[in-house]
């Protein structure tokens, strides 16, 4: 009597404990999606009349928007090290875009020869021995693939050689060397039928890998080529803009002189409509797919941009074109620290979330790695992710919960004008320095998101507490200074 009992007992607890194990939540899947060169005013949901994303709109109009959103530099290579890091760029040591030839070519030097500063030495990939977010879920079981632009590293240096299992198109470039449409001169990427388009492409990939995947959690990193130069239209959609472009008030670019470069202020391309059109189209390629799979409501969704949109350039004569985008009201473009080069779109749908909410607390790239492993039960690991924060708490109603200071450091000069310099984010005021003249530049972002009224000379002491901190953050981490080139004429 006495074992019968014990034997019932004991299948009760297997029972319960069967059916807990059914009960547990499932791990959510993690689809990350990073658009090149996107600008913050580049959606419909952040205010552009222009160009068209539907798709994305409705994303945003189920997720949590972020209006002070950035990126951890104003160029691509250093922001993307951030976000596989979660590691201030300079604390890496990779505070450039990395060139495709190491040591760079002669060319590369000749430019720089007749520089009043000499540029600190840039990494030439990411260090293998940093802990990548990807190694971080496929440590935990993740299978973990990746699509389209890498801009981290040469062979060695490649996304299968940071914790991704699959490998679509990254490779050391920042461009599509063959251009948006096949062939695509890409070594990791092999050329499709003619006709085919990038975009499209790395959709059709990413869309294969849920398929395979669609029993288990799956990370999936897509890192679109797009909407970086060169300026190549999806033809589907070109003739849609430019008839829309006959009804602009402005159809050609009105530039206004940022020192060394000219931004533009108006959005008028035609080509540029149409690309930014054909990603929002495979951003709804992807949420339609998830729907069928009965995934979306289970994934972690996040939609950001690498810099600001590509609005400052030197001038037509050095590059034989005109800036392709315009990121008004932001001063400036990509390569700058003002607002215009950093301050970037940013939409994160939680899984198990379709509620719509605005946020305007500061979120940065370093953010994300580990927002993924709060939001996977991963855990978090602030050795690795030193600089970043955790933004499940924010979006969970914690606002106590954001970045008290922001810091840029962009030592370099720039195709868009910029010379090197630094800057930091404190509340709502902007201090913003230039090695080549030591002029520091003061801004309330809470009156002058355009930063057109320098407060330096008005608010002395309100500089020099920030002056202080910038300089502070430079010695705590390190970070590369420019010199003096003694040969400059």
């Amino acid at each position: 009597m006495i074992i019968k009992r014990f034997c019932l007992l004991l299948s009760i607890i297997l029972i319960s404990c069967a059916r807990d194990v059914k009960q547990l939540p499932k791990k959510p899947n993690v689809l990350f999606i990073l658009v090149d060169d996107l600008g913050w005013k580049d959606l419909g949901c952040y205010g552009s009349s222009f160009y068209e994303t539907p798709n994305i709109d409705l994303l945003a109009s189920q997720s949590y928007r972020f209006t002070n959103a950035y990126s951890s530099n104003p160029v691509c290579s250093p922001t993307r090290a951030s976000i596989m890091t979660g590691k201030h760029p300079s604390r890496i040591g990779i505070t450039d875009w990395i060139p495709a030839e190491n040591p760079p070519s002669e060319l590369w030097h000749k430019l720089r020869q007749n520089q009043k500063l000499v540029q600190p030495k840039n990494k030439h990939a990411l260090p293998l021995e940093e802990f990548t977010m990807a190694e971080a879920l496929k440590t935990a079981g993740y299978p973990t693939f990746y699509a389209g632009k890498w801009h981290l590293g040469d062979e060695g240096f490649f996304p299968q050689d940071q914790g991704f299992q699959i490998n679509k198109g990254g490779h050391i470039k920042g461009s599509p060397p063959g251009g948006y449409y096949t062939p695509y001169n890409n070594p990791q990427l092999e050329d499709g039928p003619e006709g085919e388009y990038l975009t499209d492409r790395l959709t059709d990939e990413s869309i294969a890998f849920m398929d395979q995947n669609k029993e288990n959690p799956f990370f999936l990193y897509l890192a679109f080529y797009t909407v970086h130069t060169p300026i190549q239209p999806n033809l589907k959609y070109l003739q849609k803009f430019k008839q829309k472009r006959k009804l602009l008030k402005d159809s050609l670019p009105i530039k206004i002189k940022e020192q060394k470069g000219y931004t533009v202020q108006n959005q008028y391309n035609a080509s540029y409509a149409s690309m930014v059109y054909a990603l929002d189209q495979n951003i709804g390629r992807l949420i339609d797919k998830l729907k069928t799979l009965k995934l979306l409501e289970n994934t972690l969704i996040i939609f950001t941009s690498d810099n600001g949109g590509l609005s400052t350039l030197i001038g037509k004569s050095v590059y034989g074109r005109d800036a392709p985008t315009s990121v008004l009201p932001l001063r400036a473009g990509k390569g700058w620290a003002y607002e215009g080069g950093i301050r970037v779109p940013l939409i994160i749908k939680p899984p198990n979330n379709f509620q719509a909410k605005t946020i305007e607390a500061p979120a940065n790239s370093m953010d994300y790695y580990p927002t993924v492993l709060d939001y996977t039960g991963i855990g978090l690991n602030p050795d690795q992710h030193i600089d970043g924060i955790s933004l499940k708490p924010l979006l969970e109603g914690e606002t106590k919960i954001s970045h008290e200071q922001l810091f840029w450091d962009f030592p370099h000069y720039h195709g868009s004008g910029w010379t090197p310099g630094r800057a930091m984010r404190k509340g709502p005021w902007k201090l913003i320095y230039f090695f080549e003249n030591e002029i520091y530049e003061l801004y309330n972002l809470d009156n002058d998101i355009g930063e057109q009224n320098n407060l330096a000379a008005i608010y002395p002491e309100k500089l020099k507490e920030m002056k202080k901190l910038l300089n502070v953050w430079g010695d705590e981490i390190n970070a590369q200074k420019p010199k003096i080139n003694e040969n400059f004429k």
